[in-house]
């Protein structure tokens, strides 16, 4: 199936709303994305028109989002474009949401510090903690002879 991704950066206009569903956590949030542009004649930059996408998070990325955005941030917001038409009292409108994939915020206009959330006690026992591989080297034997070198490690 062929759908529209987008990168959009903007801010964060209204603050996160936080919901756990039957199918999981779910956040939404409206974005700003306002076009700027150097207006020669007056030698500034310009605010042009502001759009505005309701972001649609699930998951994982809905609680941290949640947790992590606050209104007038910086962000860039990655995901899938829904452009919905409706009839409403009488009147049409159009609204267009971004069901989020990734959402960060705009480093390019702001510092962040990254914190890793703790995993599930219960996804960590699903997985058998594998091993990790002796890469060291076995000391030289000076009384026997070195046996050859394998050919290829597996």
């Amino acid at each position: 199936m062929n759908e529209t991704i987008i990168c959009a950066v903007g801010n964060v206009a209204t603050q996160p709303v936080y919901r756990e569903l039957a199918t999981g956590p779910s956040a939404r949030f409206r974005l700003a994305v306002t076009a700027r542009y150097l207006d020669r004649g007056k030698n500034e930059w310009t605010d042009g028109h502001t759009n505005f996408f309701t972001v649609w998070a699930n998951r994982q990325l809905a609680t941290n989002a949640a947790g992590s955005l606050n209104v007038g941030d910086p962000v860039v917001v990655q995901g899938r474009l829904k452009v919905r038409s409706d009839v409403r009292e009488g009147q049409s409108w159009t609204s267009a949401d971004i069901d989020a994939v990734a959402i960060g915020h705009d480093l390019a206009r702001g510092t962040s510090a990254f914190r890793r959330t703790p995993r599930p006690e219960s996804a960590a026992a699903a997985a058998p903690a594998r091993p990790e591989p002796d890469w060291e080297t076995p000391p030289a034997d000076t009384d026997s002879q070195q046996a050859p070198e394998p050919a290829a490690v597996t």
